[in-house]
């Protein structure tokens, strides 16, 4: 059975600093913060091909809908489109229980190599049940996060 989606707190970029739960993870790409920024940013429905966790991804009028391996989806606002450096979404309605409002944060910065620094920002706030199974799931989140970043330097190299 399909959980229907609930609204979230509608949140903004300050939630960034404010949010009860913040989960950072950075790592680096061969690819040049321009084509980072495109494919997080403008191809919303190649999220599929390089990031495993994501079965679909719509662009919608003010953002994206965008569902989960296991079912969960969400209703995103984009908060921040900023070439090549930024790319800032919040949720606005949700199927994961107990999440009360989520905005994450994609920051690039190029690297000495010519690549780019990626560096993500979860920022959460849910019931207590919901904020320790994300901390006891952080480990797997930096997996998925540096295993979709190889995917996406391999499909920006080709």
């Amino acid at each position: 059975m399909t959980r229907r989606l609930r609204p979230s707190r509608p949140v903004d970029l300050d939630f960034l600093a404010s949010a009860p739960l913040r989960l950072v993870f950075a790592a680096d790409v061969a690819a040049p913060p321009d084509a980072v920024h495109a494919a997080l940013a403008k191809d919303t429905e190649g999220w599929t091909s390089w990031f495993g966790a994501v079965t679909a991804a719509v662009p919608t009028g003010t953002g994206r809908a965008i569902t989960l391996r296991g079912g969960v989806r969400f209703e995103e606002t984009v908060l921040a489109d900023e070439p090549p450096r930024r790319f800032a979404y919040r949720v606005d309605a949700t199927n994961a229980p107990g999440l009360r409002a989520l905005l994450e944060e994609w920051e690039l910065s190029p690297t000495p190599a010519f690549g780019t620094r990626v560096r993500w920002t979860f920022a959460a706030d849910g019931s207590s049940a919901l904020r320790n199974v994300l901390l006891l799931a952080r480990p797997g989140l930096g997996v998925s996060f540096r295993s979709a970043l190889r995917a996406l330097d391999r499909r920006l190299a080709a």
